[in-house]
């Protein structure tokens, strides 16, 4: 008998609910609603916001826009993009998350503190995502993106440091980050803060655990998602018979046999209705 469960902490966070619940809400009074960016590193879920009007524009052409309606995604946006609204008449809908617009406070605060003391200030993080480009926005472009361990070689030793972290990033990857900064410029030098999202980083030993109670892991997540792969490749660790999908059609039924036992989850950024769909195309597949 095939067996099929759902992972109950999987799906959208808070920020990206939020994020979602507000362009729903002015979409019912308005037929046009602008986001800058993707609002979710989902295309499935895109594409059925924009059926309801939204339209996604990149930050070239959100700089050539005028008189409005934006809506700012949870990632966050640097000060630039406020300050082009003011002028432009842009009626801003700031959706960012409230866990990041704490970050980009520490991140703005520490900045002048640092540069004050002739230091240099880090960012653990993927170089060009959403978030961190509005993080670095908040030191005027001076801060240090460091992706992994080929970055520290941007890295002046010889400087106190100031370390913050993406807030989606995994805690055992930014603690070891630190060791290896202290390592090389002392712990004296380095003053770091933990700004990794608990909601975020506690999914991964709830998800760790998941995955090994399956015969086969469907893990559903948006090509365009950090989060997505970060939390797939642990369930890969823990579970070889683990696939990555972004949506039913990329469903390969050979994996599965009627005596399967499936776990389905996803990221941060993966709606719950579609890791139900999911669930129900494999299910109605070996029923028919």
């Amino acid at each position: 008998m095939m067996i099929i469960e759902i992972d109950d902490n999987s799906g959208f966070c808070f920020g990206v609910i939020k994020a979602i619940n507000k362009a729903e809400e002015v979409l019912k009074q308005d037929s046009t609603l602008y986001c800058l960016g993707d609002i979710v590193h989902n295309s499935y879920e895109v594409n059925r916001l924009e059926s309801l009007g939204l339209q996604t524009v990149d930050r070239e052409q959100y700089f050539t826009m005028s008189n409005c309606t934006v809506l700012l995604r949870a990632h966050g946006e640097p000060p630039e993009t406020y300050m082009y609204a003011k002028e432009n008449n842009i009626k801003l809908i700031d959706a960012t998350c409230p866990v990041v617009l704490r970050l980009q406070k520490k991140v703005n605060e520490g900045y002048q503190d640092i540069e004050s003391k002739e230091g240099q200030l880090l960012i653990f993080g993927k170089k060009g995502h959403a978030e961190v480009n509005g993080l670095v926005g908040q030191t005027k472009g001076n801060a240090t993106v460091i992706e992994g361990p080929d970055d520290l070689s941007h890295v002046d030793t010889n400087k106190k440091t100031l370390l913050f972290s993406q807030t989606t990033k995994s805690l055992d990857g930014y603690h070891k980050l630190i060791e290896n900064l202290q390592s090389k410029i002392g712990q004296e030098n380095l003053l770091y803060h933990d700004t990794i999202c608990r909601q975020v980083a506690n999914r991964i030993p709830k998800l760790r655990e998941f995955s090994q109670k399956y015969d086969i892991i469907v893990f559903v997540g948006g090509e365009k998602s950090s989060n997505a792969r970060v939390l797939y490749n642990m369930c890969k660790e823990n579970n070889t018979n683990s696939y990555f999908i972004s949506n039913p059609d990329q469903l390969d039924f050979s994996l599965f046999h009627k005596n399967s036992k499936i776990g389905v989850c996803g990221a941060t950024s993966t709606p719950r209705h579609l890791m139900e769909l999911v669930a129900y195309k494999i299910r109605s597949y070996f029923e028919n």
